[in-house]
C-alpha cells in the first residue's frame, strides 16, 4: 500500500489535479507510483519473488497497477485489446494481466468473473478486479483496483480509460463484487514446492532401503 500511501500525501498538497486535464493525473499519477515503490524498495520486475526466494505479493501487485496505470488515457473502442488501437474495460484487464503475469484471460467481463476468486471488499489489493452492473446485467463491466477506493477502467464509447472513485454513488450501487486472479507465477511455485517436498520425504525412505 506504500504506492497509494504516498500518492494520497502527493494529492492533499495538490500536486496532482484531479480535472485530469493534460499532463496532471495520469503521468503524475504514474510517476508517484514509481516514486513511491522506489521508496518502498520494490523493484518492478517479471521475476514473482522477493531477495530470500519468497512470493512477492506486494511486488506482483505493484506490477498490476504500474501496468494499469500506463494505459491511462487511451481511447475507449469497443472490442479493442490495445491501447494504441482502442481498448474495453475486459480488453484492458486482458492486455493488462498479460503484459505483467504472462496471463491469458477470457474476453468478457462476465467471463473473467467465472475464471476468479471472489473476496471481500476489505481484502482488494492493487490488481484485484471489480465488477459492476452497467448494462442491467450482472458482471457486465470491470475494471483494476488501485487502492485507496480506486479503480481504473476503459468506461465507453467517446471516453478514454481514466481512474474512478468507488465511493461515488453511481459505482457503489452498481457493484457487483470483488474477485481475485490467480497469478500463475504463484501457482507454479506451489506446484514446484509440492513436487520438491515430495523429493525430499522420498529420501529417507530410498536411504533406509539402500542399507
Amino acid at each position: 500500500m506504500a504506492v497509494f500511501a504516498y500518492i494520497h500525501a502527493v494529492s492533499q498538497k495538490k500536486v496532482i489535479s484531479m480535472t485530469r486535464k493534460k499532463l496532471t493525473f495520469a503521468r503524475l499519477f504514474l510517476i508517484a507510483a514509481c516514486l513511491a515503490v522506489s521508496f518502498a524498495g520494490c523493484s518492478l520486475s517479471a521475476h514473482a519473488t522477493d531477495e530470500h526466494g519468497y512470493y512477492d505479493d506486494a511486488q506482483r501487485s505493484a506490477e498490476l497497477a504500474m501496468q494499469a496505470m500506463s494505459v491511462i488515457d487511451a481511447n475507449y473502442r469497443y472490442g479493442g485489446n490495445t491501447p494504441e488501437t482502442g481498448i474495453d474495460c475486459s480488453g484492458l484487464v486482458r492486455y493488462v494481466y498479460k503484459r505483467a503475469w504472462g496471463a491469458e484471460l477470457p474476453r468478457t467481463a462476465a467471463a473473467i468473473s467465472e475464471v476468479s476468486e471472489s473476496i471481500e471488499s476489505a481484502e482488494l489489493q492493487p490488481g484485484d478486479l471489480v465488477f459492476y452492473n452497467t448494462q442491467r446485467r450482472q458482471f457486465s463491466h470491470v475494471g483494476i483496483y488501485l487502492g485507496d477506493n480506486k479503480f481504473v477502467h476503459a468506461p465507453s464509447k467517446g471516453g478514454k480509460v481514466r481512474v474512478e472513485d468507488m465511493d461515488v454513488k453511481y459505482w457503489k450501487v452498481r457493484f457487483n463484487g470483488a474477485r481475485r486472479v490467480a497469478d500463475p507465477q504463484k501457482e507454479k511455485m506451489k506446484a514446484q514446492r509440492m513436487i520438491q517436498a515430495s523429493r525430499d520425504d522420498a529420501r529417507p525412505r530410498a536411504l533406509v532401503r539402500s542399507r
